[in-house]
């Protein structure tokens, strides 16, 4: 019944398994791949036509995570998958970034790749295996993908390249020093065509020994998968490039000229107005023939990409007059929204945002439902690019996977100078507001990032600025690596390269290409051009940032205090009583972890210290001999009973009340009486002996033995 086809090896620590033919037969390409116990489903499904007037490639990437694979049940009302998670989307991004520029130029059939995560072991992070998975899929369909590729993850501690690392080592790198770089790349046999990194400032050349190590790690999956592919691969699809070089000619021959000079123009408003202008000339001088040709997009696309090309290239000059390594004109400020705990604008060009920190307390850290577990995020940073902020109207709805993506990587770039929450216990809360965009927005947050949580008094180890860098690269092997790219050249370059970090070293890397052939030459050359730039612009920000802020007045203050584990409860109380009572008559915030961390938060100093002394009569054990202030609060006949230390009572026997004998304690004390004593030490019972009579009590200091002596 079923025809299955499974290969494996040895790949690391793990034993990599690829497996077609016995599940989704129906679908154009199925594969489960597996590494340790984490199994991973991917299905392709393509249209074996193009829809008519269709001018662009629609390749649609869908990661799922199901609670089943690590024998969890979803939270929630209705206990099933929702809408995808911050990951599950992340984990789409990644796995199309490195196919997408891999099918045969021209096609434009639907693609849909679908990665399920059957199987989770804990140890080895599913979206890995779910790129292979894809990969595999891809090259076994019959699709006209130019793969395969493989990916794999790169760690680096005590100097030396980790290969795939595992969950654990990766969870919340600010707070494991021995690991310092979170690294997924993804190639082909011969290139490098993705990279994402979080980094905690690797120099350049760790950095691309890292890629190096992972290009070279992955040859032997690429193998893997030309293995499957030879035994279960279906026939290839019949696809040819339609040629459309007469249309291309005639639109050159109509609108070149029109066509260079818009893109002389440097502003980017007139720019785009004039390159539209020029389209509308080019349809006028064509047939109708040629106005019905649906290769009529992709002609003017490659007329435009010739000419912005071809002139960088060999001018050396880009559309908007600058330089190859030239950074257009930054203005940085901070302290501008003067409600705000912290505020910073940041202007590169035409690109903008408008970065606002907000200081939260223990309550306002993200709780996160992972697959591999629970866990709390005490820094948030989210990304939103509004239509105006290109001149556009547009639907306006919740974050896209545009703006998960950038804002996760802005969010990379600032960890590493976060500052440790033991040093800095408040949650961090980071917005960016792209306000105009022409070029990297999302290196314009990390920067605007950065200068805004110095505005809000965050101890940051150091500032981060970040540059987004381009390619050009020519048939004859003839290129020009661009600093700061504008969105056109974003659109028409072979490569979207972005790097921050701090004058010390790279915090985030990521990298798209769109071509084959990057060199590590090129690659190298790309990382010290941009370091030459990241530290303009870092230059550029000093200027903004003047000495540590004040931290602003409407910020809560957070105060810490570390209790024995043993005293949790007694903080805590039956049902939540005892913080309850803390919280409401100090007036403060109080929260409490399961390592007896605690965490007192108010705008007023008085609270904090209030709550401070509450918990603090609670766990402190009392000292002996120290003298405390305390209340009568029971009299007997042989003595009388003081509440001494928080609500521990302690007995004054009758004979430790005065330097005389009384006939009742009752002769010179009453319920509710302040007196001092002196705590004496504690009997074979452990109960507590006080004594009045060594205490000076109108001054409370200790009666010397000459003084009674006298």
């Amino acid at each position: 019944m079923f025809n299955v086809t499974k290969k494996s090896m040895q790949w690391g620590e793990e034993t990599l398994t690829l497996e077609t033919g016995k599940v989704a037969r129906q679908a154009d390409g199925s594969v489960i791949a597996t590494l340790g116990e984490t199994s991973v489903m991917a299905n392709v499904t393509f249209a074996k036509t193009q829809k008519p007037g269709q001018d662009f490639f629609p390749l649609t990437v869908h990661y799922q995570e199901k609670y089943y694979a690590a024998g969890k049940v979803p939270g929630g009302f209705f206990k099933r998958e929702a809408r995808p998670t911050e990951k599950e989307t992340l984990t789409a991004r990644l796995i199309d970034r490195p196919i997408r520029p891999l099918f045969v130029p021209g096609f434009k059939n639907e693609v849909l790749v679908m990665c399920t995560v059957l199987s989770h072991d804990l140890v080895n992070d599913p979206d890995i295996v779910a790129m292979i998975a894809a990969s595999a899929a891809l090259t076994i369909s019959g699709a006209p993908f130019m793969g395969p590729i493989a990916g794999c993850r790169v760690g680096f501690e005590d100097g030396e390249y980790v290969l795939n690392p595992t969950v654990d080592d990766m969870q919340d790198l600010r707070l494991n020093p021995d690991q310092r770089l979170d690294l997924v790349v993804a190639g082909t046999k011969d290139a490098v065509m993705m990279v994402e990194s979080e980094a905690y400032e690797l120099s350049e050349e760790e950095m691309l020994g890292a890629v190096t190590f992972a290009h070279e790690q992955i040859q032997p999956v690429i193998d893997l998968i030309v293995d499957l592919a030879e035994e279960a691969a279906k026939e290839p699809f019949d696809f040819q490039p339609v040629d459309y070089s007469d249309l291309y000619e005639a639109v050159k021959k109509a609108g070149e000229k029109d066509m260079r000079a818009a893109f002389a123009i440097a502003d980017k408003q007139e720019r785009t107005a004039a390159v539209a202008a020029a389209r509308e000339k080019i349809k006028e001088a064509l047939t109708e023939e040629q106005l019905e040709d649906e290769n009529l997009g992709s002609a003017m696309k490659k007329l435009e990409a010739s000419i912005l090309r071809g002139d960088v290239v060999k001018t050396g000059k880009r559309i908007d007059g600058r330089k190859t390594d030239e950074i257009r004109d930054i203005v940085a400020e901070t302290g501008i929204l003067p409600r705000t705990h912290g505020s910073a604008l940041f202007t590169r060009g035409e690109t903008q945002g408008l970065v606002v920190t907000t200081l939260g307390t223990g309550d306002d850290e993200q709780f996160i439902d992972a697959l591999h577990g629970n866990f709390k995020s005490n820094f948030l940073l989210h990304y939103n690019f509004p239509p105006y902020s290109v001149g556009e109207v547009g639907r306006v709805g919740p974050p896209g996977r545009r703006e998960v993506g950038h804002g996760k990587l802005a969010w990379r770039a600032l960890q590493a100078v976060l500052p440790a929450a033991t040093d800095f216990p408040y949650t961090i809360r980071v917005v960016s507001e792209i306000t105009e965009s022409n070029g990297s927005s999302s290196m314009a947050s990390v920067c605007g990032g950065s200068l805004s949580m110095m505005d809000a008094g965050v101890p940051l180890k150091t500032a981060v600025a970040g540059v987004a860098m381009g390619l050009i690269l020519e048939d004859d092997g003839s290129y020009a690596i661009l600093s700061d790219i504008l969105g056109d050249e974003d659109h028409l370059g072979d490569m979207d390269f972005k790097v921050a970090g701090t004058k010390d070293g790279i915090t985030s890397l990521q990298m798209d290409i769109k071509v084959a052939g990057i060199t590590p030459e090129i690659m190298e050359k790309a990382l010290a051009q941009a370091k030459d730039g990241r530290m303009h612009i870092l230059g550029e920000m000093n200027k903004a940032i003047s000495g540590a802020a004040d931290f602003s007045v409407h910020a809560p203050r957070i105060e810490t205090m570390q209790v024995p584990t043993d005293k949790i409860r007694e903080v805590i109380g039956s049902g939540g009583k005892v913080i309850r009572e803390i919280v409401e008559v100090s007036g403060a915030k109080v929260d409490i972890n399961d390592e007896g961390i605690i965490k007192i938060a108010s705008p007023n100093a008085e609270s904090i210290q209030k709550a401070h002394n509450m918990i603090y009569a609670i766990v402190a054990e009392p000292e002996e001999g120290k003298i405390y202030t305390g209340t009568v609060v029971k009299i007997v006949d042989f003595g009388a009973f003081v509440n001494f230390f928080g609500k521990r009572d302690g007995l004054v026997h009758v004979s430790q009340i005065e330097n005389r004998r009384l006939n009742h304690p009752s002769d010179v004390l009453k319920e509710g009486q302040e007196v001092k004593v002196k705590l004496l030490g504690f009997d074979d019972r452990g109960k507590v002996r006080l004594s009045m009579k060594v205490v000076d009590q109108e001054t409370g200091e200790e009666i010397k033995k000459e003084e009674k002596a006298d």
